[in-house]
Formats: C-alpha cells, structure tokens, sequence
C-alpha cells in the first residue's frame, strides 16, 4: 500500500478556510487510573491494534480486519493531518479491585473534528467541534460501567481542556446497543438515526458544553 496517498475515508476535503484552519483535535489528560497518549507508529501501536481489531467482539462493531500495513498507513495519515488523532487508552485495574491484572492498555481511541467529517453533513458543525470512536479491547472492561463513564469523562476533559469547543460528538452504529445505552445513561444527547452512506446507518449523539449548543440538525 502506498502510505503516501492513503485516503482517510471519513475525512472531507471541500470545506470552508475556517474549517481547514482548525488545528489538530486536542488529547486531553487524564489522572489515574486513566491515561491517553497518540498512537506510537514507529513502536508496536500498528501491531497491537491490528490484533485488537480481529478479535470477535471487535470485528463485529468496527468492522476493520485490516492488515498491519493499512493499519500503519491509517495512523500515519492520521498524525500527518489536523482530521484526527488515532490514541491508546490506558486503564489500572486495580481501581476495580484487581490487582492481578495491574496497568495495561485496554482500547483504541480516534478523536477527530466533526466539521471535517461526513457526520458535518448531518448537522452544522462548528469548527472546533471534537467527536471521538472508541474500541474497548480488553473485556475485562466491558459491562461494568468502567467505559461509559470514561465517555462522559473524555467529554469534559476535552470541553475543560478547548474552550472554544462547544461540543462533542459520538455516532455508533445504530445497531450497537451496549454503546448507545452507555452514552445515554451518562448525559449524552441521542439526535437521531441517520444513514450516512448506502452502507452506514448511525446513531447521532451530542454532549454540548450548555443547553443553548445543542447541535442543530440540517
């Protein structure tokens, strides 16, 4: 695969200066027992992502069972532009009382500006709006609440870390239940479904930084 004119899919391309202009999504901190760090794409970042994407649980919700070369191609288009961000996230068991398990890396995180994506067709997206996909791969995570509050908590640490952003925005699959009912029963705003393309229907959410910047539908 030629790196040198991968094509980020969702990323648009005939956008307004102001838009353009935009700088690269924020990676904001967070204290134990999370962190979030850019993807390394000269370490093992590529290779580990790549196996957390062909796990069955994975497969199913992203649908990304690329190989490590396009994995490699992706975040290195990523990190060349002001689109997104493609991220690690970190996570300490012992918060959940298990010791054993230690500190590890448990997801793949992409932060991105909604003005520059295809989502923006669906709403009038400010620039300096943020939105983010996440991939849980540890399952020692999953149905303990652990990562629908860390959803609401990447909100605020974003809307605290870039004033000028008036929100952020989320949108699953529609069919992805455990997803939407996380970001629902944490504050996040539900705007509906809609299909993006022949091939992707989604679920639309908002998380605005006052009621008066609830996003407005086209």
């Amino acid at each position: 695969m030629n790196r040198t004119t991968y094509v980020l899919v969702r990323e648009l391309t005939d956008i307004p200066d102001e838009v353009r202009a935009a700088p690269a999504p924020v990676i904001p901190e967070f204290a134990a027992p999370f962190s979030l760090r850019p993807v390394d794409i000269e370490g093992s970042d590529p290779e580990t992502i790549t196996e957390w994407m062909h796990r069955p649980h994975l497969l199913e919700t992203w649908e990304q069972d690329w190989d490590i070369e396009r994995r490699y191609a992706d975040c290195t288009a990523q990190l060349a532009g002001t689109f997104s961000r493609p991220c690690i996230l970190g996570y300490d068991f012992t918060a959940l009382g298990l010791p054993e398990l230690g500190p590890r890396e448990v997801a793949y995180v992409e932060l991105y500006r909604p003005a520059k994506d295809e989502i923006a067709r669906l709403y009038e997206a400010d620039p300096r709006d943020m939105g983010f996909h996440i991939a849980t791969a540890d399952t020692n995570l999953l149905g303990r609440g652990v990562m629908s509050r860390w959803m609401r908590q990447l909100a605020e640490r974003i809307l605290a870390t870039e004033p000028e952003c008036l929100r952020v925005m989320c949108e699953p699959d529609y069919r992805n239940t455990p997803m939407r009912k996380a970001l629902e029963k944490t504050g996040w705003h539900h705007l509906g479904d809609f299909d993006i393309r022949p091939d992707r229907r989604i679920s639309l959410y908002a998380f605005p930084r006052d009621a008066a910047d609830l996003p407005v539908i086209r």
